[in-house]
C-alpha cells in the first residue's frame, strides 16, 4: 500500500537537501509510483506544492508553538512539521488528529523516535490554537507583514511594490491561483475542436484558451503523459503567453529560424507548426542534458525539419543568418512563481543584475544572426522591468538598425496566464 505522506516527505527532502526544484521533485516522485486511485496523486501534489507555496507562513506559525526554531530543527523534522502544519491549517479534508498521528509515524519510521513527542506536541498545540494564531506585527500594508501573509521574501515584496505600485497585490495573489493546464494543440496533426471533443469524451474538463487559437485549458486529468493524444503528439504543454510570443514573431513557411535557448522545446515546436513543413529550425541549448527534452518533444510532435545542437548562446557562430531569431533567455522567473513556488525562495536580489548582464551578452550575439529585414524575438518569463523593457531600450539605443514592432507584458494575477514579456524587433 502506498504511503502518500512518506512520498511527500521524500519530495520535500529532495528539495531541502538536493536543491531540486519542486516541480521536478514532484514529477520525479509521481513517475516512480503507480497509483490505482488518482486521489492519491492529487493528495501528494496538493500537500507538496502547498508546503512549498506557504513556506514562510508555515515557519512563522510553527515558531510560535515550538521552543526550537524551524531553521534549527533537523531537515527531516523540519519537513514533517511543515507537512503537519499545512494539513492542519489548509486541508479541511484531513482531520487534525490524522495530521498529528501520521506525522508522528513518519518521524518514528525514519529513525527519529526520540523526537516524536516534540513533533506531536508542536502540531497538537497548533491544532488547538489554529483560530488564535498571532499575526505578523506591524502595518498590514508593510512589506514585513505581506512577506509572511503571502509567504514571499520581503525584498521581493518591496521590489514588486516599487515596480507595480497599483498592481503588486494582485500579482502576488496571482502566484496562488489554481489554474488549469495550458496546452498547445499540434494543428499539423489535429484541429483544436477535434482534440477538445476527444478529451471531453474521456472525462477531462476542457475550455478554449483566452489568448491564442491553438490553446486549450484542461483539468480533471490524472497525469499529463497519460492524457489521450499526448503520446501521439496531438498537443504539448505550453503557456498561452509563450504561444502569443511565437505568433507575434511572424514565422511563415520557408523561413529559417534559430532558437538560441530552446529547452525544453516549446517554442521550437510552436515555430515548427508555423513553418508547415517548409523551412528549417536550428534549436540550440547550452545544457546537453536538456537537449534530450527538445529531441523528445520534436520527435513526439512529428517535426523532421528541426536540427538540435549544444551551444552557448554567448558564443558567436560565424556566418549564421536567419529570418527569425528566438531569444527566450535565462531570467529570474518572476512570472512563473505560481508554477514553480521555490523560485521566490531561491532567488537573491543581487542575482537580478547578473542576469541582466548575461541577457545583454546573448542579445549582443543574437543580433548578428538576424538577416536584413529579419526579426529578433526577445522574451522572458519574468516581470522584472530591468530584464525586460530596460533591456530592449538598451538594445535599441545600441543597435539603431533595429526597431521595435510589438511589445507585450503579461502579469500573473492581472492576466489569465503566466507573467511573461516579449518584444518583436525588426532589422531594417
Amino acid at each position: 500500500m502506498i504511503n502518500t505522506r512518506d512520498i511527500v516527505l521524500n519530495i520535500l527532502m529532495d528539495i531541502e537537501t538536493n536543491k531540486t526544484f519542486s516541480n521536478q521533485a514532484i514529477s520525479k516522485a509521481l513517475s516512480k509510483n503507480q497509483f490505482e486511485d488518482k486521489r492519491d496523486r492529487a493528495f501528494i501534489t496538493r500537500l507538496a506544492e502547498g508546503v512549498m507555496e506557504q513556506l514562510i507562513s508555515l515557519d512563522f506559525i510553527i515558531n510560535q508553538f515550538s521552543k526550537t526554531k524551524v531553521k534549527k530543527c533537523k531537515p527531516l523534522i523540519r519537513c514533517v512539521l511543515r507537512m503537519g502544519a499545512y494539513q492542519i491549517l489548509y486541508m479541511e479534508s484531513v482531520p487534525d488528529s490524522a495530521a498529528c498521528n501520521e506525522s508522528v509515524k513518519l518521524v518514528k519510521n525514519h529513525g527519529f523516535g526520540s523526537l516524536s513527542g516534540f513533533v506531536n506536541g508542536v502540531l497538537r498545540n497548533i491544532a488547538r490554537n489554529k483560530d488564535n494564531i498571532a499575526e505578523p506585527s506591524g502595518d498590514k500594508n508593510s512589506p514585513e507583514y505581506l512577506s509572511v501573509k503571502y509567504s514571499m521574501p520581503q525584498w521581493l515584496v518591496e521590489k514588486l511594490r516599487t515596480d507595480y505600485p497599483k498592481q503588486y497585490i494582485k500579482i502576488i495573489e496571482g502566484c496562488f491561483w489554481d489554474r488549469d493546464t495550458s496546452i498547445r494543440v499540434n494543428t499539423t496533426k489535429i484541429s483544436r475542436e477535434q482534440l477538445k471533443d476527444m478529451l471531453l469524451e474521456c472525462g477531462i474538463t476542457v475550455e478554449y484558451g483566452n489568448y491564442d487559437d491553438k490553446a486549450l485549458l484542461i483539468s480533471d486529468y490524472d497525469f499529463i503523459k497519460k492524457v489521450p493524444g499526448y503520446k501521439k503528439g496531438y498537443f504539448t504543454v505550453q503557456d498561452e503567453s509563450s504561444m502569443c510570443a511565437i505568433r507575434a514573431a511572424g514565422i511563415k513557411p520557408g523561413d529559417y529560424v534559430v532558437d538560441l535557448c530552446a529547452a525544453p522545446g516549446g517554442k521550437t515546436t510552436c515555430a515548427a507548426e508555423y513553418l508547415e513543413g517548409q523551412g528549417h529550425i536550428s534549436s540550440m541549448d547550452i545544457s546537453e542534458d536538456k537537449l534530450e527534452l527538445i529531441e523528445e518533444n520534436v520527435s513526439r510532435l512529428g517535426f523532421d525539419n528541426v536540427s538540435i545542437s549544444c551551444h552557448d548562446a554567448t558564443q558567436t557562430i560565424a556566418n549564421l543568418k536567419a529570418d527569425v531569431v528566438i531569444a527566450d533567455l535565462p531570467c529570474s522567473g518572476l512570472g512563473i512563481i505560481g508554477r514553480k513556488n521555490d523560485i521566490k525562495y531561491r532567488l537573491e536580489q543581487n542575482q537580478l543584475n547578473d542576469l541582466v548582464v548575461l541577457q545583454r551578452q546573448i542579445l549582443d550575439n543574437a543580433k548578428n544572426y538576424v538577416k536584413a529585414g529579419g526579426t529578433l524575438l526577445y522574451s522572458t518569463c519574468t516581470i522584472n522591468p530591468d530584464e525586460n523593457q530596460d533591456n530592449v531600450k538598451w538594445f535599441l539605443e545600441k543597435y539603431g538598425e533595429f526597431e521595435l514592432m510589438e511589445e507585450k507584458l503579461f502579469l500573473q494575477g492581472v492576466d489569465l496566464c503566466d507573467g511573461f514579456y516579449y518584444a518583436v524587433l525588426k532589422k531594417r
